[in-house]
This record gives structure tokens, C-alpha cells and sequence, in this order.
């Protein structure tokens, strides 16, 4: 049985280095950004439009620090607020189209990067990895309200 505390130590290392350099891509993608603003761009993305708030308890940030990198990121065009039809008093935010090229070229470079990386990987391999990382994000994750299903 392998060593479980080297194990952990070499997960642990390998995945601050993986942020160190997440990081650093992240501010090669567009000097204004950090991997914190990109990544709320990327979840804008994702779920088409949110507020603030959304991203404050998605990435676990104080409301304040979420209202600088939004007001960072309509400053530099990439995105829009506006008024929300289910609640006038709400804003929802939305990417402009400058915010969705920069993350449709930002998200092509990472497909070539990560396609280069995983080239010598057999699709087993590659699959099981796909599902590792899947389970360890799930760890993250809140559990399913079960008063919410459908």
C-alpha cells in the first residue's frame, strides 16, 4: 500500500504549483486581470448573467472585495450590469462582447495547452483523471437541498 502521507504531500505540492501557475496565465491572458476576475468572468459565462452576490458566495468573497474586481472589469469593457426584470432594485451582470472574446480566446488557448499536455495519455487515462478531478471539486461543493427537487 503506497505511503498515504507522500501521497498527500505530493497532491498538495503539485496542486500549488498548478495555482502558482494558473496564476501567472491568468495575467498573460490580459495584464489587467487576475485568475480571481477571470474566473468571475468564466462563471458570468457560464450562467449567462448573475449578480454580485452570486459571486461572492461562489468564491467565497466578501461583497466589498467582489464590487472592486466587478467595477475592474467595467472599467476595461468586459463587463455590463444591468437592471434585473424580476427585480428592478437587483442588477444582474453579463458579459460584453469584448468580455466573451477574450474568454472564447482565452479558453482555445487552454484547449491547445491541455490537448498538448495530455498528447502521450491513453483516453483511459485521460478519462480516469477527468473523473478524479470531478470527484475531488465535488468535495467543494455545498451537498443537494433535497427540498428543492424537482
Amino acid at each position: 500500500m503506497p505511503d498515504r502521507d507522500a501521497a498527500l504531500e505530493m497532491i498538495q505540492r503539485e496542486l500549488t504549483a498548478f495555482a502558482r501557475r494558473a496564476r501567472h496565465k491568468a495575467a498573460r491572458i490580459h495584464p489587467d486581470l487576475s485568475l480571481v476576475t477571470y474566473s468571475m468572468l468564466d462563471l458570468v459565462k457560464e450562467r449567462g448573467s448573475c449578480r454580485g452576490a452570486d459571486l461572492a458566495s461562489h468564491f467565497m468573497l466578501d461583497k466589498s472585495t467582489v464590487s472592486r474586481q466587478v467595477g475592474a472589469l467595467e472599467r476595461l469593457g468586459l463587463l455590463r450590469r444591468e437592471a434585473d426584470p424580476e427585480d428592478q432594485r437587483g442588477q444582474l451582470l453579463r458579459l460584453t462582447d469584448a468580455g466573451e472574446q477574450l474568454l472564447a480566446e482565452a479558453y482555445e488557448r487552454r484547449r491547445q495547452s491541455f490537448a498538448g499536455r495530455f498528447e502521450g495519455w491513453s483516453d483511459e487515462d485521460l478519462d480516469r483523471f477527468a473523473g478524479y478531478l470531478e470527484r475531488y471539486g465535488l468535495a467543494d461543493r455545498p451537498p443537494a437541498d433535497p427540498t428543492q427537487a424537482g
